[in-house]
């Protein structure tokens, strides 16, 4: 079923495209870009939850596309030799890891909602993300050591919160 909360997960995709054809050369319209999707995260979830139209659809494609969107980031970053590959490799590699742990539950008719360990992860990520683009992009503001400590402590907790989420799976088989 498409309703409005499904449409603006859709819109969080599409700026995507964009985002990675103009953050390299412009940093500062890449974070504002990025931004305005990670905004979309917060009110897809919002509406959805308020006009009571939360769809498997939904649940399904939201975290899909928050991942999307944090990878191609990611990958940005590392384009932009702004972080070292291995970083981003291993958030990458847990994004993957849980999302098919999920996607495996879920045909199994196991519902593992996202646990507030991982939100506060995925507002590390958002954060860092954030910071790194902007980063000598206002009045040469040196940022980059914020961002990167931001970075370093979303891949901690994504360790942390994927650990819990399998410890979670396996209670529920």
């Amino acid at each position: 079923m498409v309703n409005l909360p499904t449409i603006i997960t859709f819109s969080r995709i599409l700026i995507i495209i964009p985002f990675i054809l103009i953050a390299p050369g412009n940093p500062l319209l890449g974070a504002i870009l990025f931004s305005v999707a990670a905004l979309t995260d917060l009110l897809d979830g919002y509406l959805a939850r308020r006009s009571q139209q939360v769809t498997k659809t939904g649940i399904i494609l939201d975290p899909i596309a928050d991942k999307l969107l944090v990878i191609s980031a990611l990958i940005v970053l590392v384009d932009m030799e702004t972080i070292p590959a291995w970083l981003a490799i291993v958030i990458i590699a847990r994004e993957f890891i849980v999302t098919g742990l999920r996607v495996v539950a879920l045909s199994q008719d196991i519902l593992i909602p996202a646990e507030m360990g991982g939100k506060i992860k995925m507002t590390a990520q958002i954060s860092s993300i954030i910071v790194l683009f902007l980063d000598r992009t206002l009045m040469d503001i040196d940022l980059y050591g914020a961002g990167i400590m931001l970075l370093w402590i979303a891949m901690v907790l994504g360790i942390v919160s994927g650990i819990q989420y399998f410890i979670l799976f396996r209670k529920k088989i």
